[in-house]
């Protein structure tokens, strides 16, 4: 490939062998997927064993292998992390994503990719990650356009950014709400998701202003039609959340960017696929049909109201319409629909199932909630669902056939558009032929076929029938020919780039707080030697968050309820979210325009609950680092 020519990647998320096979036949140009530890899916996490296989399937199409190595880490489990990386690099991988620098200083023969963790928002941050040998940056959800130029342009480093999916309320690997409500932690890849709960927000007196509803829950992110203005500003791969995702979602949304990814590509000349295959689509996509709690741009374009779901964080679906009529157990519509017996609606923050529909009267399997002027929104579309698990599609790799036969040789040869050739030959002696031309019909009709395999034969070269060949002969040279090609396509290796840590490389800032999560000596040595002069302990190891900041985000709550301060409301005076016995103080900062959560929840001493096992547990580790 030309050197002025940049590889632009879609890159999908894969919980397992049969979601990374569902990714790349659906067009993904990379897949992440989590090892058996330290990830932040924990419960997508994978044998080495199982992603030696994926990497195998993948590298026949030049697709490559992220592995998410993204939790922090504390003193006690460097040496098994240690050993997990270096496995799976054995493994195949072409890269790990990282959030703790203890990997950063384990010398790792493998490209590093620094995880949205990081907390990457400015272009200084951007360039030190550079210097320190990092290959790409996965960028914070919550930039808008203009800052993600402005990374871009910053660095040399290759900058990936989410395009769809879930977004995290908080800062990435700045959010400690969930370590501050019990064991688990979302550093740790075990986020208990309280951004997703029912809240009430309560003023300085006490009085209830919203009850019961999801305040913090956001919509997920929906940046397809936004594909050719990221290209124009350099990001390099767009990124598909959805690790905890089903297959039929990861099929469904990945083929709906394979095309939006395509066809800004078409129109942009020096930008080329990273991967090779075409794949091929037995159904529509639609990501609208798959789980999604309602579409958002989140701040792409800026800081704005309209980005939170408050009614609830399940999956809402399309909009079908509004109740129009109500009557006899059933319901009209003010539209037509194309509603069926077995689809899932919901409305209001409930929902239900449809078990009948007598042409434009809908039957639900209950009628609570459902009322004039409701909205119906469908979040299962049957129908839909059964075209993506019955798909058969498929990815394929175009490749020519070749046979050349002489006295005592022949040789079938298959060549794909990559210019990777392979050869099987056979030594005999091959009479002449009773039919010249019904032999080169054999010998095409054989060429051509190509079973199970993923290849399809688009051309066969010249043909000389002169010499007679059994077809037996040639459907054994093919099958040889084929299965050498697959072979020295997945050993064939992609591009990297291991790069050294400049240790002259300043951190941007002098000071690290605990929100920062240094949590071993590794990573403490390594902001040292890069100019830092006093690092906090790590949030993630203390005992309790009471009185600590849990929660950055450029979410805020007073600008999605129409009353911020910059922008004149009565309501004024301190703010708090309560959850049971759980309590925080909501700080705004104007100047930067986000929203701090501060933590002033009892202590668990003081609830009737007490601290569980693992809030124990927790502590003596805490203690034992």
């Amino acid at each position: 490939m030309p050197v002025n020519v940049k590889r632009i990647e879609l890159l999908a998320p894969a919980r397992d062998y049969d979601s990374a096979v569902a990714a790349i036949d659906a067009g993904a140009d990379a897949v992440y997927i989590g090892g058996a530890r330290f990830g932040a899916r924990r419960d997508a996490g994978n044998s080495t064993a199982e992603i030696a296989r994926v990497v195998e399937y993948a590298h026949l199409f030049g697709v490559r292998v992220h592995a998410t190595l993204n939790t922090l880490l504390y003193d006690d489990e460097l040496r098994d992390a240690g050993r997990q990386a270096r496995e799976l690099v054995d493994a195949g991988v072409d890269a790990l994503i990282v959030q703790d620098m203890a990997l950063r200083r384990m010398d790792l023969p493998v490209e590093l990719h620094a995880s949205t963790q990081m907390h990457t928002m400015t272009p200084a941050d951007a360039l030190f990650l550079e210097r320190c040998g990092f290959a790409r940056v996965i960028l914070e959800r919550a930039l808008s356009l203009e800052e993600i130029r402005a990374v871009c342009a910053a660095t040399r480093a290759e900058v990936e950014c989410f395009v769809h999916g879930a977004l995290c309320v908080g800062y990435s690997g700045r959010c400690f709400l969930s370590r501050s409500m019990g064991p688990r932690s979302g550093n740790r890849g075990a986020c208990s998701q309280p951004c997703r709960l029912p809240w009430d927000l309560v003023d300085g007196d006490g009085r209830r202003l919203v009850t019961g509803r999801h305040l913090l829950s956001l919509r997920d992110l929906n940046l397809s039609a936004r594909i050719g203005e990221l290209l124009d500003a350099g990001v390099v791969s767009f990124k598909i959340e959805g690790r905890l995702k089903d297959t039929n979602y990861i099929r469904n949304v990945v083929t709906w960017y394979r095309r939006a990814v395509d066809e800004a590509l078409a129109v942009r000349p020096g930008l080329v696929r990273a991967s090779a295959g075409e794949s091929t689509p037995d159904f529509e996509p639609d990501p609208a049909k798959s789980f999604t709690r309602g579409e958002s741009e989140y701040y792409f374009s800026g800081r704005c109201r309209g980005v939170a779901s408050f009614d609830t964080p399940k999956s809402v679906g399309e909009f079908v319409g509004r109740v129009a009529a109500t009557g006899r157990g059933g319901f009209l519509l003010d539209r037509p629909h194309a509603l069926v017996a077995g689809d899932g609606i919901c409305f209001g923050g409930r929902g239900t199932r449809v078990n009948l529909v007598e042409g434009s009267r809908i039957v639900p399997d209950r009628m609570e909630g459902i009322v004039v002027g409701c909205d119906i929104y469908r979040n299962y579309d049957r129908l839909f669902n059964q075209a993506l698990e019955r798909s058969r599609m498929r990815r394929t790799l175009a490749v020519r056939a070749a046979c050349e036969v002489s006295e005592d040789r022949v040789s079938v040869r298959y060549t794909d558009d990559e210019g990777v050739a392979a050869e099987a030959v056979s030594e005999g002696r091959f009479e002449a032929a009773d039919d010249p031309l019904r032999m080169a019909d054999t010998i095409r009709t054989q060429l051509t076929k190509s079973g199970g395999t993923p290849f399809v034969v688009t051309a066969v070269e010249a043909i000389d029938g002169r010499r007679f060949v059994p077809a037996s002969l040639l459907a054994a040279l093919r099958r040889e020919a084929l299965e050498r090609l697959r072979a020295m396509r997945v050993a064939r290796p992609l591009p990297h780039r291991i790069l050294a840590e400049e240790r002259t490389a300043r951190f941007p800032r002098q000071e690290l707080t605990a929100q920062d999560n240094v949590t071993n000596r590794l990573a403490a040595a390594f902001y040292r030697d890069h100019g830092v002069r006093r690092i906090e302990r790590g949030l993630d190891l203390a005992d309790s968050t009471a009185g600590r900041c849990v929660m950055r985000t450029a979410y805020c709550l007073r600008r999605e309820l129409g009353a911020c301060l910059r922008e004149g409301t009565q309501l004024r005076g301190p703010l708090y979210l309560e959850h049971g016995a759980f309590r925080y103080r909501l700080e705004f900062d104007c100047g930067r325009c986000e929203m701090a959560l501060v933590d002033e929840s009892r202590p668990a001493e003081m609830r009737a609950d007490g601290p569980t096992a693992g809030t124990r547990e927790k502590r003596r580790r805490c203690k034992r680092n």
